[in-house]
């Protein structure tokens, strides 16, 4: 991981100052694929307009380095070992409001798209886009901004349905609702997510108390009717 000595301005203060600027875009990335930030760091840093000062495999690392070091933008996987990319993305927004973080992931799920932007996403876009979309996207983002990519941008206006059993589910609660539904195990979700299995049972039983879908292949059932799950061999 590349590292920058500690900000002296207070992280939480940092203002949304480099529109206008000549100096480089820094953009932190947090992918648990190294081969997948190799690529990013490249296509990125070809620009000539960004430098990429920070790197991570998850988003408790991605959390701690952003609140002691500066970042305009910070390029954020979902799907990570440990805090997920929803449970992050919400802590940062609370701790960093002027961070600006676009959603880059396999997940092509217009209501998914919907509730990141909700909890306060710059930006939504799939792995499946053209490479070049990541760079216009930043710009875009940098520019005041909010790109999301078009095979979900056309669903928007329909996905956001307050009265769906998962609009009720926290980012936590959603993260894990979406492993279940792809079929993993408590045990599983547990290693994955570096808490025991008795924190995941508990999701585990307010998940379906919430949502009324009381085993795994309802949850596929619910999950793939709404699209929330990634397509098949993604990473």
């Amino acid at each position: 991981m590349t590292t920058l000595q500690p900000s002296s301005t207070p992280a939480s203060a940092r203002a949304w100052s480099f529109q206008g600027s000549d100096a480089p875009l820094r953009i932190a990335i947090a992918d648990d694929h190294a081969v997948v930030r190799t690529g990013y760091r490249r296509l990125l840093e070809l620009d000539g307009r960004m430098r990429v000062v920070a790197e991570f495999g998850d988003g408790e690392s991605a959390y701690q380095w952003l609140c002691a070091n500066e970042a305009d933008v910070l390029i954020l996987d979902l799907t990570m070992p440990g805090r997920g990319g929803l449970a992050t993305l919400q802590r940062l927004r609370r701790r960093l409001p002027a961070l600006r973080v676009l959603v880059f992931t396999m997940h092509e799920s217009a209501e998914l798209a919907e509730q990141t932007l909700r909890i306060g996403a710059a930006g939504f876009i799939t792995k499946s886009s053209a490479p070049e979309s990541l760079v216009v996207a930043v710009h875009e983002i940098a520019a005041g901004g909010r790109p999301v990519s078009p095979d979900v941008v056309g669903a928007l206006g329909g996905a956001s349905d307050d009265a769906a059993p998962h609009a009720a589910l926290s980012p936590r609660e959603f993260e894990i609702f979406l492993l279940l539904a792809r079929g993993d195990s408590v045990e599983a979700i547990a290693v994955a997510r570096c808490l025991s299995a008795k924190t995941i049972a508990n999701y585990q039983t307010s998940i379906r108390q919430k949502t009324g879908l009381g085993s795994s292949l309802e949850m596929y059932r619910y999950a793939e009717s709404h699209g929330l799950l990634a397509p098949a061999g993604a990473n």
